[in-house]
């Protein structure tokens, strides 16, 4: 799975982004030794490398609620280089960057400062990374990731969190870099075979 990164609006999006929310790093000189800390805190049988679990023990949302074990494996997936189904201490540096600028990304959209964004800023976030989605599509996304319940007019909240913003927007990423290798007069239309998409679905998940 592509490590998806908003470029384009981390630089800015990071300036502007206040102290308040979650337990993230520093980004600063300082920061090696502020995450060495928290890796080690984390690591609890001392391996030197971080499972799923203990990897999901180090993140938290702006409402200190924790990351979403699915976004977590994909995390994994994204900076286990060495395809040891863990993260070391160098990897770990590598995804907590990653994560930074999300949060700084996150933060432009969430103009409640909620810690959550709902239907109308994800719509606005997904439009300004440049996918033509709709209104309609991002309803279901909000139905997916709302980590409150499936249904947004009962059971759920109607928002999602920071993990399920990152794995939302990873999720739009990856799947319209597959369709784009497929439209190749880039009309916006398809044909694919059963195959194909097979093919689509097995390697969105890996």
């Amino acid at each position: 799975m592509s490590s998806y990164k908003p470029n384009e609006y981390s630089a800015n999006a990071t300036a502007q982004a206040s102290s308040a929310g979650g337990a993230y790093a520093p980004t600063n000189a300082t920061a090696d030794a502020q995450l060495g800390t928290w890796f080690r805190a984390v690591d609890t049988d001392g391996s030197g490398q971080l499972t799923v679990h203990e990897l999901q023990r180090a993140l938290v949302n702006g409402d200190w609620s924790p990351f979403n074990i699915e976004t977590v494996r994909m995390l994994v997936n994204m900076y286990d280089s060495d395809n040891s189904g863990t993260i070391g201490f160098e990897e770990f540096k590598g995804l907590w960057h990653y994560i930074e600028e999300w949060k700084g990304c996150f933060r432009t959209f969430d103009h409640d400062r909620s810690g959550s964004v709902d239907r109308q800023e994800l719509h606005q976030a997904l439009v300004a990374f440049g996918f033509n989605v709709s209104p309609a599509f991002v309803a279901k996304l909000i139905q997916k990731f709302d980590r409150y319940g499936t249904d947004v007019n009962s059971n759920g909240q109607g928002n999602i969190t920071f993990d399920n913003f990152v794995q939302a927007c990873v999720t739009v990423k990856t799947l319209t870099d597959s369709y784009r290798a497929i439209d190749t007069d880039h009309d916006g239309w398809i044909q694919i075979s059963y195959d194909q998409f097979l093919d689509l679905v097995v390697r969105q998940r890996a």
